[in-house]
């Protein structure tokens, strides 16, 4: 007897399925987004074990599994330690309408960098181990997004 696998053919549907969902911020990560939306604040968290200070804040240290029990107070400016521009014009990613581009940036205070917006600089300004500042939007719900983007200090060699 025929495997009836052997002899079938094999169709493929096209589909798409939309799965919706939300999940809590938590401890940690809503006293970070309540600061940042309330007061325009930046908070790290400080591993007492390791000494980092972790930004964006976390709960335990990925190093050695203590917990940060401890919250920092950081700067509103930075180095930008890394960065790339946007060079083509694309509605879904281009959220400034104008020039912008990504890049990671290291709040003094902080020992770890995370990835934001880069916008209002014009081309060649951008260097790596240059200067940044928040930009916070004036509208601000609770997310990454209420700090608009970074931009360049002026000013500063």
């Amino acid at each position: 007897m025929d495997d009836w696998r052997e002899s079938q053919e094999i169709l493929v549907m096209d589909g798409r399925i939309k799965v919706p969902y939300t999940w809590s911020a938590g401890e940690v990560g809503t006293s970070y987004l309540e600061a940042l939306r309330d007061e325009k604040r930046f908070l790290g968290t400080r591993c007492p074990n390791c000494d980092i200070v972790y930004h964006v804040p976390r709960m335990h240290c990925p190093d050695c599994f203590t917990e940060c029990e401890r919250y920092v107070e950081l700067a509103g400016q930075g180095e930008l330690v890394t960065w790339t521009v946007a060079r083509r014009h694309y509605p879904p990613l281009s959220p400034l309408g104008g020039r912008f581009g990504y890049g990671v940036i290291k709040l003094d205070g902080a020992d770890t960098g995370f990835l934001h917006l880069l916008a209002e600089f014009e081309e060649g300004e951008l260097v790596t181990g240059g200067r940044v500042e928040a930009v916070f939007a004036d509208e601000r719900e609770g997310s990454m997004l209420d700090v608009k983007y970074f931009r360049p200090v002026k000013g500063v060699e």
